[in-house]
Parts: structure tokens; sequence; C-alpha cells
């Protein structure tokens, strides 16, 4: 967008909107020059695929705490997830635990084999269960057992 000025070194002095007898040149926003002159660090060439794998991460770790209120409040059971995703969502909570003593424990990682582990459900049987792990009526029921 900007027509730009330079000084007798080649240096961007000036940005202008429309071309003017010393602005001719037209660059891009992003090119280095445009980037150096307004303070901005010039991206390096593959700097924006390194900020969309950042975006991604930051993202993964909101899913991962929307998840975890999830079940912290009841709306989700983590059994309800298929076990690739409890093997992934334990991994990452027992990495993310063992950098931040910290951060909220809603899982123990002492069950993970035994819950992503359990052996297949028998149509129409009863659902497979490990030992240690409790099992929690999540339906809700007031005092008068409603």
């Amino acid at each position: 967008m900007p027509f730009v000025a330079r000084n007798l070194h080649g240096v961007v002095v000036s940005l202008h909107l429309e071309p003017t007898p010393q602005t001719q040149e037209f660059l891009p926003d992003d090119h280095p020059d445009v980037e150096a002159f307004v303070g901005r660090k010039p991206m390096r060439p593959h700097a924006e695929g390194e900020r969309f794998q950042a975006l991604d991460a930051d993202f993964v770790r909101v899913l991962e705490d929307v998840i975890d209120l999830l079940i912290a409040r009841n709306v989700i059971r983590i059994t309800d997830l298929p076990p690739e995703a409890q093997q992934k969502l334990f991994s990452r909570k027992s990495f993310r635990d063992s950098r931040n003593r910290n951060s909220l424990r809603l899982f123990d990682p002492a069950a993970l084999d035994a819950v992503t582990h359990l052996p297949p459900a028998e149509p129409d049987g009863p659902l497979p269960t490990a030992p240690g792990l409790d099992v929690i009526d999540t339906d809700f029921h007031d005092d008068l057992g409603r």
C-alpha cells in the first residue's frame, strides 16, 4: 500500500498513500523495508509458518482447557471420548503437570492405562471397568429424588 521515499543510502525515510515526484516506488505492507521503517521486525521467510504453528499450539491449549472445564462441570466424562483422545489428553496433562506444578489436576495419571486399555464392551452388557477407577453418577437428583 505505501509509496516510499528513500535516502541516498537506499533506506526508507517516509511512507505515502499516494505517489509523489519523490515517491514513485510502491512496496507491499509486509515488505522488510516497510516493516523496518514502522519499527516492526521483518519476518523471516519461515516466520509466518512458525507463527501459525504457535497459534495452533495456543488453540490446542484453549481446547484442552475447555475439555477440562466440561469435565469439571460434569457436562462430559473423560470416558465419553475415544481412547485415542483420552490418551492424548492424559499425555498432555501429564506433561503440563510436570512443567507447571500449579496447574489444575482433573485426572489421576495413574489411572491412564486402566482407562485407555479397557476391554471392549459387550453388546447389551455392562460397561467394562478397571480396578481403582471410581464410577460417578452424573445424573442430577434433587433432595426429593427427582
